[in-house]
């Protein structure tokens, strides 16, 4: 009973990450499944606990931000972002677009940190804390790229493919067209992308990889407007984001804090020690 107690309210916490403006009661317990006064205690006790607030003009229920000051404050602590943001930064400056690290949080991807190189003129920037969806984005592409096809294309299916509007227009639309980019990160050794996640932007991206168990364990990216991150530009770039990558995946803390977030499949329960 308890378990499936914990299960409902992370899943309701993370129905409402997803929706940053909130959703109504009604919308909530259809959502999950549950009946509405189940779905309304839920929401209570995470409200008494500030974790969840009821806006009062639209009935709405929002997360606070005390899930993100949690998350942000154990990032702070690990040191894996002040360890990669001189590295984001350089590579920000280098290439005069965004520069991202994206960490493996298995079955997940997710963009932790950023550098932003353009000062003037179109700038592209995405959300951190984010999960990137791994068909489209560059950052998706390079990871599954360091994974057999089978493990690659279970994590996909898990995700899904993702509905024409909410890609860009090369988005590959089916497992084969999936699987060329793949293909191509593998052998270019980073992977590159144009108009597939977000129309107008190019993005390419290098895995950083465990030196011990040859695992990917994040990634490193840069993303910018497709008529100015050109090819020609994308080859200029390749070898200063290969080298980062590289470098963070050097710095032993790093490395061996995200292998153990998620570098490799999450056993089902904990293990005792």
């Amino acid at each position: 009973m308890a378990g499936s107690l914990l299960r409902r309210v992370l899943d309701l916490v993370e129905l409402l990450a997803n929706h940053p403006r909130g959703l109504p009661l009604q919308t909530i317990a259809e959502t999950l499944d549950i009946p509405k006064s189940g779905a309304h205690r839920l929401l209570a006790e995470l409200a008494e606990h500030a974790y969840v607030v009821q806006d009062g003009e639209t009935g709405r229920y929002l997360l606070t931000t005390k899930f993100a000051t949690l998350g942000l404050k154990h990032l702070s602590r690990t040191g894996v972002v002040d360890i990669a943001q001189s590295v984001l930064d350089r590579l920000a400056g280098l290439s005069g677009e965004l520069a991202r690290l994206a960490v493996v949080d298995y079955p997940r991807l997710v963009w932790v940190a950023k550098a932003q190189g353009a000062r003037t003129g179109l700038r592209y920037d995405g959300d951190m804390g984010t999960e990137a969806r791994l068909s489209t984005t560059s950052t998706g592409i390079a990871w599954l790229a360091s994974l057999t096809d089978e493990e690659a294309l279970s994590l996909v299916m898990r995700q899904g493919l993702g509905a024409p509007e909410e890609c860009g227009p090369n988005a590959p639309r089916t497992v084969a067209a999936l699987m060329a980019l793949v293909n191509e990160a593998r052998a270019r050794g980073y992977a590159w992308v144009q108009d597939t996640n977000t129309p107008g932007a190019a993005a390419m991206a290098a895995n950083i990889v465990h030196p011990q168990t040859g695992r990917a364990v994040g990634n490193l990216s840069v993303a910018g407007p497709s008529l100015r991150l050109t090819e020609m530009q994308r080859d200029a770039i390749a070898p200063e984001l290969l080298a980062a990558a590289a470098d963070l995946a050097s710095v032993g803390a790093f490395s061996d804090y995200l292998g153990a977030l998620g570098g490799r499949p999450a056993t089902t329960r904990p293990a005792m020690s």
